[in-house]
C-alpha cells in the first residue's frame, strides 16, 4: 500500500522551497518598490501648460498650479477641463511607473497585470 500524506522525509521539495523562497524574496522587491513609488512625485500639465498638476505616488494631488490667463470667470468649464485633464495625465504616469516597477520585478511572468493600484 502506496504511503499517504506528502513528499517522502516530510518536507518540500527542493524545488518547492527554492520557489517559495523566490516569492518571499519578490515580495520584498515589490514591498520596497511599492515604497520607492510612493515616495515620488508625478506632474503633468495641460493647456501649453496653463494648468500643472502635482501627484504622489499614492495617487494624492498635491499640488495644482494656474497660469493667470486661464483663470477666466467667463469660461470656468474650460478650467475645470484642463484640470480634469492634468490630473488624470499624472495618474496616468503614476500607472505607468507602477507597470514598469512590476514589469522589472516579475520578468515578463505577467503577475500583477497591469492593474492601477495593485502593487
Amino acid at each position: 500500500m502506496a504511503k499517504r500524506g506528502g513528499f517522502p522525509g516530510g518536507g518540500m521539495p527542493g524545488n518547492m522551497a527554492n520557489l517559495m523562497k523566490q516569492a518571499q524574496r519578490m515580495q520584498r522587491q515589490m514591498e520596497e518598490q511599492q515604497k520607492e513609488l510612493e515616495s515620488k512625485e508625478f506632474t503633468a500639465t495641460a493647456g501649453g501648460g496653463a494648468v500643472e498638476v502635482t501627484v504622489s505616488g499614492k495617487r494624492e494631488v498635491l499640488g495644482v498650479k494656474l497660469a493667470e490667463e486661464v483663470v477666466d470667470p467667463d469660461d470656468i468649464e474650460m478650467l475645470q477641463d484642463l484640470i480634469v485633464a492634468a490630473v488624470n495625465e499624472a495618474m496616468r504616469k503614476v500607472d505607468e511607473e507602477s507597470g514598469a516597477a512590476m514589469s522589472k520585478l516579475t520578468g515578463g511572468m505577467g503577475l500583477g497585470g497591469g492593474v492601477p493600484g495593485m502593487f
